[in-house]
């Protein structure tokens, strides 16, 4: 779709997702917490969807709690990975989410959770996404955010700088909601909206967030990656740094993902338009209650003078 360089290798990627497919029904907390939430946005919605796509499916969590709306028909399920598209509960087709196989206009809906994020082109998935969906169908997914695992980013890099006297980064990174938003609107998608959640999810300990971010396909597969395994005095010296910042009374470690939920419709004329210029039947200076003033003036918001 675009001559886009290769960030992820995903060969890597769906070689090391392969190996968790056993164990991604016990590992799906963050799965189920955007599928949920995508779910009840879609439910909100009140209106029909009756074909829809589950985009990254991993094994159909997202697609499951999706057809369980009285508003969603059939639903069809896409995944790059064939373990995990064989687990999925409907049609599937294993695809990556930047090369899909469909026909202009086949689906009212789209959602993906925790997939778009490990695109190598995710403007041109999003494009063809909005082409995959009939007039005025929805778009609606969730991708990790730019603050997302900050703190096993800093203690790796740090651990390793201070082992090795030098660092090359070991985890992914993600985009910030305001790239995300920009490219909704650059894929052509009408009424776009983004927003942010930063969640904080405890865990046993770094090793055990660690395989489970591998398992959600968020270790490092970037294409510029050391090929230099981390050693283990780097590994060690991390999971001592993480204790020691974000351990928990108990023993336990903190971690935070930050999920940037995103929407956006095919267009249609039957949407909404923002108003022409000049069209407005109120003055704003009325709304402020300040006096209105020449292009060449001074504006100011009004303010109340304070009693000596």
């Amino acid at each position: 779709m675009s001559d886009t360089p290769l960030l992820f290798d995903r060969r890597l990627l769906r070689q090391r997702r392969a190996r968790f497919a056993d164990e991604i029904a016990d590992r799906e907390v963050l799965i189920a917490h955007v599928a949920r939430e995508i779910a009840e946005r879609v439910d909100i919605m009140l209106r029909p969807f009756p074909r829809a796509l589950d985009l990254g499916a991993y094994r159909g969590r997202l697609g499951q709690d999706i057809a369980a709306l009285k508003s969603v028909g059939e639903v069809f399920y896409a995944e790059s990975v064939y373990a995990y598209a064989a687990r999925c509960p409907g049609p599937a087709v294993v695809c990556d989410e930047d090369l899909m196989p469909f026909a202009n206009g086949v689906f009212n809906l789209v959602v993906s959770g925790l997939a778009l994020h490990r695109v190598n082109d995710l403007p041109g998935s999003l494009i063809q996404i909005r082409r995959a969906l009939a007039p005025d169908g929805l778009f609606m997914a969730a991708a990790l955010g730019s603050n997302a695992l900050s703190e096993l980013r800093e203690c790796l890099l740090e651990a390793e700088e201070e082992i090795e006297g030098g660092a090359s980064p070991r985890v992914s990174p993600f985009g910030d909601v305001r790239a995300y938003g920009a490219l909704l609107q650059r894929a052509g998608f009408a009424l776009p909206v983004t927003d942010v959640e930063d969640v904080t999810v405890i865990y046993p300990s770094p090793r055990e967030l660690m395989r489970e971010i591998r398992a959600l396909g968020g270790g490092n597969v970037l294409t510029a990656r050391s090929k230099k395994p981390l050693s283990r005095r780097s590994l060690a010296r991390a999971e001592e740094l993480y204790r020691t910042r974000y351990g928990t009374p108990g023993g336990k470690v903190t971690a935070t993902f930050q999920f940037v939920f995103m929407s956006g419709w095919a267009p249609d004329p039957s949407q909404q338009k923002p108003l022409a210029p000049g069209s407005a039947r109120a003055r704003l200076a009325d709304a402020l209650n300040t006096e209105e003033q020449s292009g060449g003036a001074k504006a100011s918001f009004p303010h109340s003078k304070s009693k000596t």
